[in-house]
């Protein structure tokens, strides 16, 4: 049996875990939802409602960075799994308070607690401690592992959130290692646009 996956083209979160499915060679039918009217099947498997929603036999994996994992420990051609346990903790940190200060920074008005622009000077300095991380190209060196899959989507979020801005601050490592992800036809891939899947119609194969 294919597993399912319950996606949304736009969400970081489902970002990650196609990324992984992709770079693993895991194929996948595809379900992709509107977050407004989403599935009941796929909130009767996950009551948090959430997307991803990877289902692959009788396993229910609803946290995105296990889909990641869970892929990965099918096949692992690109070696994205062999990085040092210090990645674990740079996707902590970007799962939480990166995280926390990206969404105080886009979406201030659900915060009304918040300044935005303390929220965003909060992220910029996580941002800026992985500048020099950068220098090789990637997070630890020359070559991708999985904290920089994890971390990407996120960082595109942040970036479009004031693109402008963005690009004025010195961080060029940074920006680089978000422009050559953004330039890829791996990017590219993740990112086509499909209909919205209705319950009773055949998914869509993914990659």
């Amino acid at each position: 049996m294919t597993a399912i996956l319950y996606s949304f083209r736009r969400c970081p979160y489902a970002m990650r875990a196609r990324l992984a499915l992709v770079l693993a060679e895991q194929q996948v039918g595809l379900r992709e939802v509107v977050l407004r009217d989403k599935p009941a099947h796929m909130i009767e498997v996950s009551p948090k409602a959430t997307v991803p929603v990877l289902i692959a036999g009788d396993q229910v994996i609803d946290e995105s960075l296990d889909v990641m994992l869970w892929a990965l420990g099918q096949n692992d051609p690109h070696g994205l799994l062999d990085m040092p346990d210090e990645g674990h903790a740079l996707i902590a940190q970007n799962d939480g308070p990166f995280k926390a200060a990206l969404d105080r920074t886009k979406y201030g008005t659900r915060y009304p607690d918040c300044d935005p622009m303390e929220e965003r000077a909060k992220a910029k300095a996580i941002l800026m401690t992985l500048e020099p991380r950068l220098a090789g190209g990637w997070l630890f060196g020359d070559a991708p592992k999985l904290a920089d899959y994890a971390i990407l989507p996120f960082i595109r979020q942040f970036a479009n959130s004031d693109r402008a801005w963005f690009d004025a601050q010195d961080w060029p490592h940074l920006r680089a290692w978000l422009d050559h992800f953004l330039d890829s036809a791996l990017f590219d891939g993740i990112m086509r646009k499909y209909p919205k899947w209705e319950d009773g119609t055949p998914e869509v194969p993914f990659p």
